[in-house]
Formats: structure tokens, C-alpha cells, sequence
């Protein structure tokens, strides 16, 4: 890899299909008018990653192990950065990004930025997310340095709705019932008073078309895809890092 031009290392395989997703945004949205005016970009998408939910649950091993051998992967291949297009991963990314020597964009900040530009005097922001991510509290602590009040669904609608989704796009089983279930859990978000809903990971945006009839949507993995393009993109390719 050149190590004159800024290039993107993609920390995925959580799940396959969002990382697949992630990169052809990434393409989707570059301003690019040739293929020579895109990124580089480096993946490491490894499947067998520990589940992250599991993990910060007490139900599995520390996924840390596998995260940190894949950033340093890539920081000894020529990141200049590193995306992690996965929500719950991001209760690692500081012992990540300390341990692999290479810097990680903050997937959850750009969520709730997105939020805060779409809704002008942001109050209240709704988080569909897996358990992990809110065990972790990984949005209400960016929340709170925002002023932003963040609402999750009532446990019950987590279980039946939101993580019976998550399962059914990572199975690739039943999308549109999937995608009921998300719009379901938007009701809910909009009920007790969220004024917008972030797919907080990155297999809802996949099966938010119904949500977004209910709720204004910010999809996390835009976000991060817009975080990338600010951090290194530049329209000319020769440019210097």
C-alpha cells in the first residue's frame, strides 16, 4: 500500500453483511469522478470475532484479543485510521486504539451529531441497539456531553423486536419481518418522546425503511462513512497525507 495517500482501514467482520455494506457506501458516497479519486482502503474482516453483546453481557469471551490482532493488522499495512463499522465493538475502541497504536473514528459521536444537525434543538434521541451497546451506555455518555437526553425501548420490546431483528438480518432470514419489528420499536422510541431514532447498529439501517414512516432515522453506518470521508478524503489523489 502507497504511504503517500491517507488510506482507510475497515476493522469489520461484525457482521459480514454490515461491513460489505459499510465499504460500498463508503464508494457510494465518495465524491470521486474516476476510480483513481477514491480512498485506499485496507479491510480486516475477520467473522470469528467473540460476540461482542456476549461479552459485555458475562456470557462469552472479551473480543479484545481479536480486535486489537486486526488494528494492528492494519496499522502495520498503512492505516492511516481505522472504522469499526460495528456500534457495540466501540466499548473496546479505547483499549483498541491504545493497544494497536492507530487512530479509531468515534462511530457513536457522528451518530449523534447526525442526530443533532437533522433535528434542529435536539432534546431527545432514540437508540435501536443491541443489548451490548446499551449495557455498555455507549450513547448516553455521548448523549450527555451533547445535552442530549438518550430513550431506549422498554426490555421487553428489546427482546421481541429489536434483537429478534439484529438476528434475522445477520441469519439473512425473514428481512421483512425484520423490518416490522424495527418499525415497531421506532413506535415505541416515538411514544416516549424521541424526536429521532438512531439505528445504533449496523444491521437495522438494513431494515429501517418502515422506521423512517415513524421517526426521522439517522443510520449510524452513514455516520461513519461521512467521519471517514472528513478525516481523509481530498478530490486530489496526489495529495500528501
Amino acid at each position: 500500500m502507497r504511504r503517500d495517500r491517507p488510506t482507510l482501514g475497515i476493522l469489520g467482520g461484525m457482521g459480514p453483511l454490515a461491513t460489505a455494506d459499510f465499504y460500498r457506501r463508503l464508494i457510494e458516497k465518495t465524491p470521486a469522478g474516476s476510480d483513481q479519486g477514491h480512498l485506499p482502503v485496507l479491510m480486516w474482516a475477520d467473522p470469528a470475532v467473540p460476540d461482542r453483546t456476549a461479552a459485555l453481557l458475562g456470557k462469552g469471551p472479551s473480543p479484545v484479543p481479536a480486535l486489537v490482532e486486526g488494528a494492528r493488522w492494519l496499522q502495520r499495512a498503512g492505516a492511516s485510521c481505522v472504522a469499526v463499522p460495528c456500534n457495540t465493538a466501540h466499548a473496546y475502541v479505547e483499549q483498541l486504539s491504545k493497544a494497536a497504536e492507530v487512530e479509531v473514528l468515534d462511530m457513536i459521536q457522528a451518530a449523534l451529531q447526525v442526530a443533532a444537525e437533522k433535528v434542529p434543538g435536539l432534546e431527545r434521541v432514540g437508540i435501536l441497539a443491541t443489548r451490548g451497546t446499551r449495557l455498555a451506555g455507549l450513547y448516553e455518555r455521548a448523549g450527555a456531553r451533547l445535552g442530549v437526553e438518550v430513550i431506549q425501548v422498554p426490555a421487553q420490546v428489546q427482546q421481541e423486536y429489536v434483537d429478534a431483528a439484529i438476528r434475522a438480518v445477520k441469519g439473512g432470514v425473514d428481512l421483512a419481518a425484520a423490518e416490522q419489528r424495527i418499525a415497531s420499536a421506532a413506535e415505541s422510541l416515538k411514544e416516549r418522546g424521541a424526536q429521532v431514532a438512531i439505528g445504533a447498529c449496523t444491521e437495522i439501517p438494513l431494515v429501517s425503511g418502515a422506521a423512517a414512516r415513524v421517526l426521522p432515522m439517522v443510520d449510524s453506518t452513514d455516520a461513519l462513512v461521512d467521519a471517514a470521508l472528513a478525516r481523509l478524503w481530498h478530490p486530489d489523489p496526489s495529495r500528501s497525507f
